[in-house]
């Protein structure tokens, strides 16, 4: 079996094929008959998880599970109290509401690479980073979440999937999950108490 993850790139579609021509997976990955673990939008960069092991893709995904996503949102704005207990006990999207996620505010910008291309700037318009946490993982959800509560999302990068995160990885690149990660990924997937 195999188990790897990827910083995937701004613009780069997850799947390994494409019609159109876009940038896919297979422009940076070249093992055979691994797939990745849900979705990350073309628009979003950050972790991804592949592997050809079928159970436990199954684990991570299914939403009674309740697996972590973490997320560093830069949206447009400054959040109000409001809006961050909103994303914090859920709200309606597309006909039903959300679990429950962790929001806090970072007090200072994160580092990251730069985004090609750079977000739009706005001088009249202030920007703020938020860590958003989600145990689900609905399409293009964080969003749809912020700019339901006055936030439009900026730019969208997924640091962390359960005990994984991107440490070690710039965007392209990916690596085999160590002993030591993939012990404490079948930890978290297959003995973590579901809430």
């Amino acid at each position: 079996m195999r188990y790897l993850k990827f910083y995937k790139p701004y613009g780069v579609l997850t799947q390994f094929t494409d019609q159109a021509g876009r940038p896919t997976l297979k422009s940076f990955i070249p093992v055979p008959k691994v797939y990745p673990v849900g979705r990350l939008d073309r628009d979003s960069e950050g972790l991804l998880l592949l592997t050809d092991d079928g159970r436990l893709n199954a684990r991570l995904i299914d939403p009674k599970f309740g697996h972590e996503r973490i997320y560093w949102v830069q949206v447009e704005g400054s959040p109000t109290p409001q809006a961050l207990q909103q994303l914090q006990q859920g709200l309606i999207i597309q006909g039903r509401k959300t679990r429950p996620a962790q929001v806090k505010i970072l007090t200072e910008e994160p580092t990251l690479p730069p985004r090609d291309p750079p977000i739009r700037f706005r001088r009249s318009i202030p920007t703020t980073w938020l860590e958003l946490t989600l145990r689900e993982g609905r399409n293009r959800q964080v969003r749809r979440m912020t700019a339901a509560v006055g936030i439009p999302t900026l730019r969208l990068v997924r640091v962390g999937l359960g005990p994984l995160s991107l440490t070690g990885l710039a965007p392209g690149q990916w690596q085999d999950l160590s002993e030591a990660e993939l012990a404490q990924l079948r930890q978290y997937c297959f003995f973590q108490k579901i809430d």
